[in-house]
């Protein structure tokens, strides 16, 4: 399972750290460019005989997923380039496994098999589409692995499928809906949703429908398209009846799809327009342009100085996202929210590990139970603010943004605490 993404361009700055030249590094096998290039040299030194944590990363680096899948690498090797520059973990370095899991959950399933019984990771911090994430989830219950999911929305994750190795340090769509539904009702009673017809889209239309209908809304009706349909004319055409706002619920390339064909139809004239903050992300507003301008949406993240983000440790962090993304991106886009979750759970995983004081895999439950319930406070560690890993369903709840975008760039418009956007816990942990 050759890894093809470390010998593409923008991996370059990712795995190569000058021990050798750039031929020689190419030619060797991908298990090797992985022990030699993960722990830069003048780091590696520091450390001295220290054992190194292996921390494994399953991430669409190609595929439906590989705009994001990039991005939350670069939020990864932040971390790791930081926690290795200030100690490490107990005094061990971080090492990354990164693998590509080609968007596919069969490949995926396959490769973070390998990852826990043949790398032998300590840990998890990975998984971008949630089909993807619910695919793997066996695969790191049955190592005993702590999985800190990075990016997957499904809300089955911390529901139905949880389980006690699995963590989310961000929000899922129940919580935003409870966030955006009262913004939502304000704007339009009547509602159409459009949305990624797989496990994500499925779960945030429904946590939508729900929260619209306790609003005093109504969602008249929804229309499902699959991942990766280049022309959504044939659905988006078919969309009719009596309601006053479109929500639209995608993401990276589809995401730029939807928004501009729903443009081009007249769509987003004719009715109010908002929907998930996936749809904005920083790398998709340079290909939708003027398009989206008007769009309201909601994220855990975006990239302004606005509100509580406007702080110093967030420009600090901004900043660096910024240099490391335009390597890999050429059209230099602003960080979004996969850099900002895949920096943050290595983050919490760090803290847990040192509570616990993990040694390796048989430690594991230890490392559970310091990370259940556990406080993230706001500053370098964590630039999007404050949050708590819920110990009954090990589910956080971060603050949430309501925004237009136009002129190409976010405009804060309101806050929610995460306080106030949380749902009761719906998880009997099976493991």
């Amino acid at each position: 399972m050759t890894e093809k993404w470390k010998q593409e361009k923008w991996a370059e700055d990712i795995w190569y750290r000058g021990k050798t030249t750039r031929r020689r590094l190419v030619g060797w096998g991908a298990g090797a460019i992985g022990a030699a290039m993960l722990i830069p040299a003048p780091w590696r030194a520091a450390f001295g005989a220290a054992k190194s944590y292996k921390i494994g990363s399953e991430q669409p680096l190609s595929g439906a997923g590989a705009a994001g899948g990039k991005t939350a690498v670069v939020g990864l090797q932040m971390a790791a380039d930081r926690i290795n520059k200030n100690g490490g973990i107990n005094g061990r370095p971080v090492e990354l496994d990164i693998v590509d899991d080609e968007s596919s959950p069969a490949v995926a399933r396959q490769k973070s098999e390998k990852l826990a019984q043949e790398d032998n990771i300590d840990a998890h911090v990975g998984g971008f589409l949630s089909n993807i994430c619910l695919a793997c989830m066996p695969v790191w219950m049955d190592a005993k692995i702590v999985n800190m999911i990075s990016v997957c929305l499904d809300t089955t994750l911390t529901t139905t499928h949880c389980n006690r190795y699995s963590f989310r340090t961000y929000d899922y769509a129940p919580a935003q809906a409870v966030a955006f539904a009262p913004t939502l009702t304000k704007m339009a009673k009547k509602w159409y949703i459009v949305f990624a017809d797989y496990s994500w889209g499925q779960s945030t239309r429904d946590a939508y429908v729900a929260e619209i209908k306790k609003n005093g809304g109504e969602v008249v009706g929804t229309t499902g398209i699959p991942l990766n349909t280049p022309d959504m004319t044939p659905f988006l055409s078919k969309i009719s009846g009596n309601f006053d706002g479109l929500f639209g619920i995608d993401f990276g390339k589809d995401g730029v799809t939807l928004a501009t064909q729903a443009y081009d139809l007249g769509l987003t004239k004719k009715y109010k327009w908002a929907g998930d903050g996936s749809i904005s992300e920083s790398t998709n507003l340079l290909a939708i342009g003027n398009k989206i301008d008007g769009f309201i949406a909601i994220n855990r993240y975006i990239p302004v100085f606005q509100g509580p983000l406007d702080t110093p440790y967030h420009r600090t962090w901004f900043n660096e996202a910024k240099q490391r993304l335009a390597k890999i991106d050429p059209s230099g886009p602003l960080p979004d929210k996969y850099v900002q979750s895949n920096y943050e759970a290595l983050n919490a995983l760090k803290i847990g590990m040192e509570k616990s004081k993990f040694q390796g895999r048989s430690d594991t439950m230890k490392l559970i139970e310091a990370l259940e319930g556990l406080e993230l406070k706001a500053g370098p560690d964590f630039p999007q603010g404050d949050k708590m890993i819920r110990k009954e369903d090990h589910q956080a709840f971060p603050q949430e943004f309501i925004f237009e975008v136009s002129g190409g760039t976010y405009h804060l418009r309101e806050t929610v605490p995460g306080a106030k956007t949380i749902v009761p816990p719906a998880c009997t942990f099976s493991a």
